[in-house]
């Protein structure tokens, strides 16, 4: 792909999904998502053709301009958009696929000291991560995955999977249904997902989740009762 059609295939998808967005020439100065995104692209070829240095130093350069943390060595896909941005954190073996939407404070992080091989996750096209999310490891976010607002994902998610809570676990049924990415502020595509952790249904879902879990844990409780007053009543003595 040419760099300038690439270049105005990512402008128009910042205005496809952020309402907010009034045109070209705002999304070009006043995006540092999209900043972070285009200075990654010159610090990931650099850091392909063994810059090493010069591309970490970029990297922190565009870190301080846009509050973005890409490393040079992470690989990022087409139309990735980064909402708002401040405090993104993408670590340097992860792997973001096309269509993906990151909002402000997530983090595709490592979860070992070790500096070889695979250390951080993998997301397949169309994910959606939510504000303050982390996913931690080399696991995989399959394609429409979602992860919600503050979860803590440590295993791998199913396609179309939405997945909340610490640590993260999956809530209602998978979605196969092509879903190109984040909305701002919940319009556009994927309206239905809680970025912001605000969506009615999931908190119902979540709040389900928990009464089932009480309930459960009350019928344990009065059957193990049961069986302790039976065992302990005597036995009645009849009357001559």
């Amino acid at each position: 792909m040419a760099f300038w059609e690439s270049v105005c295939e990512e402008i128009a998808v910042y205005k496809e999904r952020d309402p907010a967005a009034r045109g070209a020439l705002e999304i070009v100065l006043c995006y540092p998502g999209l900043h972070a995104v285009w200075l990654h692209r010159l610090n990931h070829r650099l850091w392909n053709w063994e810059w090493r240095l010069l591309a970490r130093f970029l990297s922190h350069i565009g870190r301080f301009l846009t509050g973005v943390e890409i490393h040079p060595g992470a690989a990022l896909g087409r139309r990735v958009f980064i909402d708002h941005g401040m405090g993104v954190v993408i670590g340097g073996t992860a792997e973001v696929g096309d269509d993906c939407s990151v909002y402000q404070g997530a983090t595709l992080g490592g979860t070992t000291q070790t500096f070889k091989g695979k250390r951080h996750p993998t997301l397949e096209a169309g994910v959606i991560v939510g504000a303050g999310a982390k996913i931690l490891g080399p696991i995989v976010v399959g394609k429409n995955a979602r992860v919600g607002s503050n979860a803590v994902v440590v295993k791998p998610v199913g396609e179309g999977v939405t997945v909340v809570g610490i640590p993260a676990r999956a809530i209602g049924e998978a979605k196969k249904s092509d879903a190109d990415g984040g909305e701002g502020d919940g319009e556009g595509e994927g309206k239905d997902f809680p970025a912001y952790a605000v969506n009615p249904q999931t908190v119902q879902d979540c709040e389900k989740i928990v009464q089932n879990d009480l309930s459960r844990r009350v019928r344990e409780l009065e059957e193990k009762l049961a069986k302790l007053q039976s065992v302990n009543t005597p036995p009645t003595k009849k009357k001559n």
